[in-house]
């Protein structure tokens, strides 16, 4: 009797353990939802960020949120204090201080376009433009006729809320 009282304790132990274990599993599930969350961009461009720096007035600035659910990077960028029309944008795969490389497509900015402006856009990115965003390694750029490699710059920063 004794042993048949042992064998039913062990029982009890091992489904107790069993659901203990299930809970945690269920509870560990809620934080890959963290990577679900959606994320605000920001960030702000000058010349004294293209490489080599461009002296100037002018400087740009972006917001907008990235949702990993569907990879929709969606952004507004306003640009102002050009030497004239911006002539090209886009984002850039690179780290603060060096030379990028172009990611996406360049922006449509359109015609008639003066030394500011604004442009808002929508971007669905892949898995490596997705890290790269996530990490910091993204930045825009606005080029001019003056200068075509860029007159402002700005990193982009992307924040998970």
């Amino acid at each position: 009797r004794m042993k048949f009282f042992s064998g039913r304790k062990t029982l009890a132990v091992a489904g107790m353990a069993f659901f203990s274990v299930m809970a945690l599993g269920i509870t560990g599930c809620d934080k890959d939802n963290d990577d679900e969350r959606v994320y605000t961009i920001s960030g702000n461009a000058s010349g004294s960020q293209v490489v080599p720096a461009v002296i100037g007035n002018g400087t740009g600035t972006i917001t907008g949120t990235y949702d990993p659910n569907n990879r929709m990077l969606t952004y507004t960028t306003s640009w102002s204090n050009l030497s004239s029309a911006p002539t090209s944008a886009r984002f850039y795969n690179g780290n603060s201080g060096t030379s990028g490389t172009p990611t996406g497509n360049p922006w449509t900015l359109g015609s008639g376009l003066t030394g500011a402006g604004n442009y808002s856009g929508t971007m669905t990115l892949t898995s490596d433009e997705e890290t790269q965003l996530t990490r910091g390694k993204w930045y825009y750029s606005y080029s001019t006729t003056g200068n075509p490699n860029g007159e402002v710059r700005g990193q982009v920063t992307a924040t998970q809320q």
